[in-house]
């Protein structure tokens, strides 16, 4: 063994001492041997078949002189491979000569998508880079398959598999096909938080956009994981906060992790809350001479006392930023500055308004809309090219082109003009589909069953208008309706709306008529600031009243030669007749021979305003108006906090068949209590008053019910006709109030995700003072100030009128129930049972209100 490898050492030693003075005498001839002059026109190409010789030789530069080097060959290869047009590029140099040898990639000649059911084969060919009639590269079919899988990654679905096959073809050809297994949709099965204190994880998942997978994910998309979404909800929380005083709050991360095991995703945000802290003072600075800072003060939406808010923070500095611009400081910046007093929790705010760089707007370049007209995006601006830079009037773009709702999503950054003072601003969108076609159905305790198929588009032409067509078929209620609303009149910031609609409301078990309503309105919106808005109207409709002939056969001319009054006992008793038998009446004899009555109230009969509406036919309404709507709620779908008042009037007698003035106002308060409770208080209130000598309409009164108070049936309070043979229709009043208290619960023990909460409350209100008509003359044509009351005499008596008995309804109603909430998929839908504590005599109760509806 020893021996071995001594032989072997020796040998290795050996052929070492040879070969290195023979590597040092060739080397030494290289290098003395000068290299070729070789040129471009000189370089050989061997085994390109579609790819031009000029084509591939223009890929090698000279160096001085003209000629090439080698960094120039070594330059040309590597460009010649990133062409991605070669499988295999080699360089030969022998005798002289320089010889380019290729192996060109082949031709695709079609694509195809196979087992793709949940996107479209034309979606996959648009985001592919692999085309057909293209040059076939394997790491290009690589990376589209990659893009293939981030597709459905981007829809939920991670256990999408993605395999490309290549189909070998004559003439160096070949067919590409992508075979995809998508797999289900990954949910989200987990959200929790760590750190919070101050909010429930319940109240939390209020806040943000991804929810938790359920039985009823299906209907919806939130449940599916998206990292953008997830990353887009720590924002979210962070806002949350500090718009409610925790100015030092961080979401320190959300932690995403998958689990095999629930094949689905467990999301965690980590909180850092800090204190929450109060303003303790607002002061304003300025380092421009000309400028009165505490003129500013107006425009603050910070007070002292309050929480910190950050958000109105933001609107502060915005609204301060544009007055200084619209006073002729066209540069000024305000930047707030906050100290803040960790002992007590409190930060002081100064308003530090100096004067920024002199920056002009020279273009405003927009991209990624390919059907919203552009002018639809400029008119956004408050600004132009050539205009003062204004970071805060930009934001306001943005945030208004965010809630125009017709793109996916909305970026505006700015890039260096063709000066140190211009900038360029460039919009960056993503449009979405802006049409809707709906099917809608719902039922309630005062419809019924109701169903609407309705076609809209948000963004028509890419206009930026928005129309609308629906037609509605239900048990008691039936229409269409059509709709058209310009969001810029005249390339004003006003919107003008058109309706046009035609409503037919049948008899049911609370009205014994139906009414039939055909009209037009048009309308006017401004914006008078965020919260504020307000609105003007014209309207003008016709309205008939619909009845069965037998509630209005009441005839109490005695010449009509009817001779079968037959009173019922009833009626004999109220009038003073005989029970049956024989009676005379108006000098004319009359015998009860069926004992049911065949005339006038014994078959039943409208109530008297109801009667003479139908007389009169169909009545025209012409009538302005206007609304004033203040709205601060933090959310208007499932409000938690803030306040909306809506403030109506309408003046009719613009023309028409009716004169009046009716005021109604509505506000609800909404404020957070404790363990995810949130409290409510309702008010409302409305007044109907006549002017000039045109009767009021029963039509035009109020008519409460549910809506007023909880408890009692549509049309179930105030005053009503009380007449025994009547059919008891509700009058309405001319005056009405309500109050109402309600505190709304989550059910902590379900899941967030079912949509579930309680309530519980306490309602009182009134409706009162009708003055619609109470007389008609037997002739139907006047009140007649002499006739005499029929409750007293025969409707046969010449003379008689047949006056209203009603009762005034002037109680005060009030109950006491419990609702149900649902959130759900299909629609809002509530349900509420409710025990009327105090009510009129003749009040109708319904204890049980159910209502609610879905698109689909």
């Amino acid at each position: 063994m020893m021996f071995g490898m001594r032989v072997r050492g020796g040998l290795l030693a050996t052929l070492i001492m040879f070969a290195v003075p023979a590597a040092a005498t060739l080397g030494s001839v290289l290098m003395s041997a000068p290299a070729a002059a070789q040129t471009v026109a000189s370089i050989a190409v061997e085994g390109n078949r579609r790819v031009e010789i000029e084509t591939i030789r223009s890929y090698f530069k000279p160096g001085p002189g003209g000629h090439l080097g080698q960094a120039q060959i070594d330059d040309g290869l590597k460009a010649l491979i990133e062409t991605g047009l070669f499988q295999d590029v080699r360089i030969n140099q022998a005798g002289g000569r320089i010889v380019v040898v290729v192996v060109e990639n082949a031709v695709i000649g079609r694509i195809a998508f196979e087992g793709n059911k949940k996107v479209k084969d034309e979606q996959l060919s648009a985001e592919i880079q692999s085309k057909p009639r293209g040059t076939f590269s394997r790491p290009m079919v690589q990376s589209d398959a990659q893009r293939i899988a981030e597709i459905y990654r981007r829809s939920g679905r991670y256990d999408v598999r993605v395999t490309p096959e290549i189909i070998e073809q004559p003439n160096n050809r070949v067919d590409l096909v992508f075979t995809i297994t998508e797999g289900g949709k990954t949910g989200v099965k987990s959200i929790e938080f760590i750190g919070n204190q101050a909010y429930s994880a319940y109240r939390l998942k209020d806040i943000i956009k991804t929810h938790e997978s359920n039985l009823l994910s299906f209907l919806g998309g939130a449940d599916v994981y998206d990292p953008d979404r997830v990353e887009a909800d720590r924002d979210l929380i962070r806002r949350f906060y500090l718009k409610h005083g925790f100015a030092d709050v961080q979401v320190v991360a959300a932690l995403t992790e998958y689990d095999p095991e629930r094949k689905g995703f467990l999301v965690t945000f980590k909180i850092e809350e800090g204190q929450q802290y109060r303003v303790a003072s607002v002061d304003f600075a300025t380092s421009i001479g000309t400028l009165d800072a505490t003129s500013m003060r107006g425009f603050s939406r910070v007070s002292v006392g309050s929480l910190y808010n950050a958000e109105a923070l933001e609107k502060s500095v915005e609204e301060m930023q544009i007055e200084a611009s619209r006073r002729g400081y066209a540069f000024a910046v305000v930047r707030p500055r906050g100290d803040r007093n960790f002992e007590q929790h409190t930060v002081s705010i100064v308003f530090s308004i100096d004067e920024g760089p002199r920056t002009y707007i020279e273009r405003i370049n927009i991209r990624g809309n390919t059907r919203t007209r552009d002018y639809v995006i400029r008119r956004e601006f408050d600004l132009s090219e050539g205009d003062a830079y204004n970071r805060a009037l930009v934001d306001r773009a943005e945030r208004r082109l965010k809630n125009l709702d017709f793109f996916k999503s909305v970026k505006i950054v700015t890039e260096p003009g063709s000066s140190t003072d211009r900038i360029i601003l460039i919009v960056d969108l993503e449009e979405k589909s802006t049409g809707d076609f709906s099917v809608s159905g719902g039922y309630s305790t005062t419809d019924g069953a109701l169903a609407e198929v309705s076609i809209s588009e948000r963004n028509f032409l890419g206009r930026g208008l928005f129309a609308k067509a629906s037609v509605t078929y239900g048990q008691y209620a039936r229409g269409y309706s059509l709709s058209f609303v310009d969001p810029y009149l005249l390339d004003y910031r006003v919107a003008l709306g058109l309706d046009l609609f035609q409503r037919q409301q049948l008899a049911n078990s609370y009205i014994a008529y139906g009414t039939k309503t055909l009209g037009f309105s048009p309308r006017l919106g401004f914006s008078l600031r965020e919260d504020l808005a307000l609105q003007l109207r014209y309207s003008i409709y016709q309205q008939e009243i619909q009845l069965p002939s037998t509630l209005a056969n009441c005839n109490n001319n005695p010449n009509n030669g009817l001779l079968a009054f037959n009173p019922t006992p009833a009626y004999a008793a109220l009038n003073g007749l005989p029970n049956g038998g024989t009676a005379t009446a108006g000098g004319q004899t009359a015998t009860d021979t069926s004992g049911t009555g065949l005339w006038c109230f014994s078959d039943g009969e409208a109530s008297l305003p109801v009667r003479k509406e139908l007389q009169s036919g169909r009545t025209l309404t012409s009538s302005v108006g206007y609304s004033l709507n203040y709205n601060t709620l933090d959310n208007n779908k499932n409000p938690t906090d803030g306040l909306l008042i809506d403030w109506k009037q309408d003046f009719a007698g613009l023309g028409g068949d009716v004169k009046y003035i009716k005021s109604a106002i509505d506000a609800k308060y909404y404020t957070p209590l404790v363990a995810d409770i949130v409290g409510l208080i309702h008010v409302q209130g409305g007044m109907l008053n006549q002017f000039g000598n045109t009767e009021l309409r029963m039509l035009d009164h109020f008519q409460m019910g549910p809506n007023l108070v909880r408890g009692f049936a549509p049309n179930g309070i105030g005053p009503r006709d009380i007449n025994p043979f009547g059919t008891g229709d509700a009058l309405g009043g001319t005056k009405y109030w309500g109050v109402s208290a309600e505190l709304q619960m989550p059910f902590w023990f379900l899941p967030k995700e079912v949509g579930l909460k309680g309530s519980v409350y306490a309602d009182a209100g009134g409706l009162y003072d009708y003055k619609g008509p109470t007389f008609w003359d037997a002739t139907g044509e006047r009140n007649t100030p002499g006739c005499r009351p029929a409750r007293t005499l025969s409707p046969t008596d010449s003379g008689t009128c047949l006056g209203l008995q009603y009762d005034s309804g002037n109680v005060v109603r009030t109950s006491v129930g419990v609702g149900l909430i649902w959130a759900s998929p299909f629609g809002p839908l509530r349900f509420d049972y409710a025990v009327p504590l105090t009510k009129g005599q003749f009040d109708r109760v319904q204890q049980f209100k159910f209502g609610g509806g879905t698109s689909f």
